[in-house]
């Protein structure tokens, strides 16, 4: 592209980065009204106010919005559209230490950033004159500002631009992606209104390597979804002067985390493509204070990325592998018990525990056989309860309605209850079976195999990360969903996705984004080059074969 554009992008996202925008802070809505100011000075939109406007998100603590802003060509008629999204809130700066208060000033970061010990890498880096440095910078206001600047340049010969760009400036995408979920229904609004054939939705956010020494740089049609299963461990507690009384539910959860962690057993594969195996991200007893008496419950779930399972057959896996591990631990400890009996010249009498595990809406339907439908009415009133406490995110939110319905239940039994927490990523597969997905990925072949550089430009089907692309559609499958809406404890309240509008766009997406490296670490530095010059005419060049 020119010069003057990548001078522009430089421009933008340097401005972008000096406003601070930590999620889930008052910061992000001065950054939205900065999005605003900068979409604002363009000269299409002084003539056309209209088409710059704030979509607030609804029910939020901070009071966040989003921008949308709208340019429709005006050489030929054309509802043909494509969508833009591009999230401006960043992870904190605390990592930066005693420079944080350089985090937003990356030409001033760079010279402090010399009196730091550093990697090799990273001072190789910042010796070539390529990077720049500072919070956001590459994820994700350089690619903020390529969407910016691309629709300024679009918007200054709008009279010869044919079809319509929509780009939402998006909040929180670091946390629950509340800005994108906002944005959603307002695609669907302006849809009926405005009757816009949308193509796709391209979202430049950060590429990073795959690996160290990864000479490629990628472009992913397509994103990884994610699920975070659950285990809810109810054992039996006991004096630990009688520890053969009890069942410990730390052994049983510590067994799932051994089957599962890091598992390639439960990856997905789609055309050589392989998430990453599950992880924990929480593993803790319940307990609320120090005593002699052992744990009565845990709680453990984990990161679980997607390519083509659904919420119903990722349900199946992990109360299938729950089981086995629960059995495993009542195999162990019998052997223990046995071997301690010996020792102890006692006689030995097998442990009374049953490997049991069952879903959430299986213990739902257990305990409403019991009490009756009222259940749904206590069950609702402790949800709101919970909803209306600041106490508790979401995730201790679905925790607290599960430990609800399970004191309920007049079994006391030790179980294994699996059930399904907050967020929900769905994954998109464009596999180019429609025609909509074909017309992607041949934009994209087209924008990176016409676009000269001296780089090595490789396609993908999956974003390995989670990303807001997630929400441009969701499945159609109604056991599905049902598995999501049944085992998610307080779904539609804690927790709600706009699931039939999600449907409804069905899109194809891609992640066309800045190349950098190391992004949520204080030496997040992004590529210019690469980022400011060739990543913007790829971009253009597929915005312009999809409106073709």
């Amino acid at each position: 592209m020119n010069a003057d554009l990548s001078k522009r992008i430089k421009e933008i996202a340097l401005e972008l980065v000096a406003q601070k925008s930590i999620v889930e802070t008052d910061d992000e809505v001065t950054m939205t009204e900065k999005v605003y100011e900068i979409m604002g000075r363009m000269d299409y939109f002084k003539k056309h106010p209209e088409k710059l406007y704030y979509v607030p998100v609804k029910n939020d603590r901070w009071n966040r919005k989003i921008v949308v802003a709208i340019v429709n060509g005006e050489k030929a008629p054309s509802k043909k559209t494509v969508v833009f999204i591009g999230h401006t809130d960043t992870v904190g700066i605390s990592d930066y230490g005693n420079l944080s208060e350089y985090a937003t000033k990356p030409e001033v970061l760079a010279e402090k950033l010399k009196e730091v010990n550093l990697k090799q890498e990273v001072l190789d880096d910042m010796a070539s004159g390529k990077y720049l440095f500072g919070r956001g910078i590459f994820d994700m206001k350089s690619g903020d500002a390529n969407i910016m600047a691309i629709m300024e340049m679009i918007s200054a010969d709008v009279e010869n631009f044919e079809g319509n760009i929509i780009f939402a400036a998006v909040c929180d995408e670091e946390g629950n992606s509340s800005g994108m979920l906002a944005f959603v229904p307002e695609l669907i609004r302006l849809r009926k209104e405005c009757g816009y054939d949308y193509q796709a939705v391209l979202d430049p956010d950060y590429i990073a390597p795959a690996y160290a020494g990864d000479p490629n740089i990628y472009q992913y049609i397509g994103t990884v979804g994610k699920l975070m299963p659950t285990f809810f461990v109810v054992g039996k507690e006991t004096h630990v002067g009688e520890s053969f009384s009890g069942l410990d539910p730390n052994q049983v959860a510590a067994e799932i985390t051994r089957r599962l962690n890091l598992n390639p057993e439960f990856s997905d594969v789609v055309e050589g493509e392989v998430t990453l195996p599950p992880i924990t991200l929480k593993q803790r007893d319940l307990k609320t204070e120090y005593s002699v008496q052992t744990a009565k419950s845990t709680i453990l779930f984990f990161n679980y990325a997607t390519h083509c399972s659904t919420p119903s057959q990722v349900m199946d896996k992990m109360v299938k592998a729950a089981q086995e591990c629960f059995e495993e631990v009542v195999k162990t400890l019998n052997e223990r018990y046995e071997k301690f009996c010996h020792m102890s010249s006692r006689d030995y009498v097998a442990l009374p525990w049953k490997a049991r595990t069952m879903s959430y809406h299986d213990l739902y339907t257990a305990v409403k056989k019991e009490i009756g439908d009222k259940l749904d009415d206590m069950v609702a009133e402790v949800v709101k309860e919970v909803v209306a406490d600041e106490r508790y995110d979401s995730r201790d939110k679905t925790l607290k309605v599960v430990e609800y319905v399970h004191s309920l239940w007049s079994d006391k039994d030790p179980v294994v209850i699996v059930y399904l927490t907050p967020p929900y990523y769905p994954h998109i597969y464009v596999e180019g079976s429609r025609d909509n997905e074909k017309a992607l990925l041949e934009a994209v072949n087209y924008a990176v195999s016409t676009t000269k550089c001296d780089y090595s430009l490789v396609q993908k089907k999956f974003l390995p990360c989670i990303s807001d692309l997630s929400y441009a559609s969701a499945p159609k499958e109604k056991e599905a969903l049902d598995a999501l809406k049944q085992n998610m404890p307080g779904f539609g309240e804690i927790y709600d996705l706009p699931l039939e509008d999600m449907q409804a766009l069905d899109l194809p997406v891609a992640d066309i984004g800045s190349y950098g490296k190391d992004a949520h670490q204080f030496t997040e530095r992004v590529e210019t080059v690469y980022s400011y010059e060739v990543l913007p005419e790829i971009l253009y060049k597929t915005t312009m074969e999809l409106l073709k």
